[in-house]
């Protein structure tokens, strides 16, 4: 049986790596940069002024000085400060020749056309040098990061008019089973209602990709096998759900067990043991349980950073750290994921049971709870490793 780590690990081994595109810095949001970001241009590209001051010459202080000019943010003549005297000048302005520091307008006395300058400054104060914070040729951002609104501001202004980014994987999903049924349909005993294929063509959305097909399929072999084959060619990874477990009707195993094409294994962990992967005409095959509970802890744990390594993203499963605010018991000896929701305090507590079927507990969970193989019980004040839902 391999740990959840292992079994990750041979996920972001095995997946291929998704096309490289060419897309402006606004559309390249969600995306993994394929190359490094070097900088065109200094930035700031000009000596500027840091706030709302007057700019002067340091040595010429402190004095009474006549204002010569009036330099607002935007302005692009070439100006020069005459000895003697100062300039006002807004923040963002180009600093004028002749001046090497600002003085705060709080810090100074005007009267009239003058100003008055108590004390000295250094040079340099208040000025924003030219390539102070970017020159050209600078890294601005590596290979494998995933762009986030924050970055915009450094990427559009160093130059950079196009970026190289994996682009979004396209997803298929299949669920698999023939008691399953469209939301909304009238049930027969027996029959159950597909949350599977909506809530992975969610999250796969959610993870920054683009759904491509959602669709079910019986609970025969070749139904199973001719439904993936047909979706494999436009689709850059396929997501099943359900038919991979120990059972006398999994669709999945009769598929392909003993092909070569998908491999089915044990997991030690709690929910989500059975899964399945393998490729499947050149396209990346992700086998999850059938259980709802199942299917989420799976996408966030295995599925996800598979789907970064094929962006390149090659970062660790991300977590944020929280106290528990009550206790919990284990259930076996499994890494447990455990449903946990966020206390007013910023800790966590269980949500719903153990059960990988309790997807009325799911819905009111903020995320899972990491307990290693091995660890005790939770105790109250137990620090915990939670991923957070998408959302949340």
């Amino acid at each position: 049986m391999l740990t959840p780590e292992e079994y990750r690990t041979l996920l972001c081994e095995r997946v291929p790596l998704l096309p490289v595109v060419e897309v402006p810095p606004a559309q390249a949001v969600g995306s993994t940069l394929a190359a490094d970001v070097t900088s065109r241009v200094l930035l700031p590209g000009f000596d500027n002024s840091a706030m709302d001051g007057y700019a002067v010459r340091a040595a010429d202080l402190p004095a009474t000085l006549p204002v010569s000019l009036d330099i607002p943010a935007g302005d692009t003549r070439s100006l020069t400060v005459p000895a003697g005297t100062c300039a006002r000048i807004m923040t963002g302005a180009a600093l004028p020749a002749g001046v090497d520091a600002v003085v705060q307008v709080e810090n100074v006395v005007v009267s009239g056309s003058s100003v008055q300058f108590p004390t000295t400054v250094a040079v340099g104060t208040a000025v924003r040098s030219a390539g102070s914070d970017v020159r050209p040729g600078d890294v601005v951002l590596t290979a494998g990061t995933r762009v986030a609104p924050t970055q915009l501001p450094a990427l559009v202004s160093c130059g950079a008019h196009s970026l190289s980014v994996r682009r979004p994987a396209r997803v298929a999903v299949v669920s698999t089973g023939d008691e399953l049924r469209e939301a909304g349909s009238d049930l027969l005993p027996g029959q159950l209602v597909d949350s599977n294929g909506p809530t992975i063509a969610a999250l796969a959305r959610a993870a920054g990709h683009e759904v491509t097909f959602v669709g079910r399929v019986g609970d025969t072999a070749d139904e199973v096998r001719r439904v993936l084959t047909s979706v494999a060619d436009r689709a850059d990874v396929i997501i099943t759900s359900g038919g991979v477990s120990a059972g006398a009707y999994e669709p999945l195993k009769l598929a392909f067990q003993d092909s070569g094409e998908l491999d089915f294994y044990s997991v030690a962990m709690q929910p989500g043991k059975p899964q399945g992967f393998g490729i499947l005409d050149g396209t990346p095959v992700f086998a999850l349980p059938g259980n709802p509970v199942s299917v989420v802890v799976s996408f966030l744990v295995l599925v996800v950073p598979a789907l970064r390594a094929m962006s390149g993203d090659t970062a660790p499963l991300r977590t944020i750290r929280a106290q528990a605010a009550a206790p919990w018991r284990r259930v076996d000896h499994r890494a447990q994921f455990a449903r946990v929701r966020f206390t007013p305090d910023g800790g966590v507590e269980p949500a719903g049971g153990h059960g990988s079927h309790l997807i009325g507990g799911l819905a009111g969970a903020d995320g899972l709870a990491i307990v290693p193989a091995g660890s005790p019980d939770i105790a109250v004040g137990d620090w915990v490793a939670v991923i957070p839902f998408p959302g949340r």
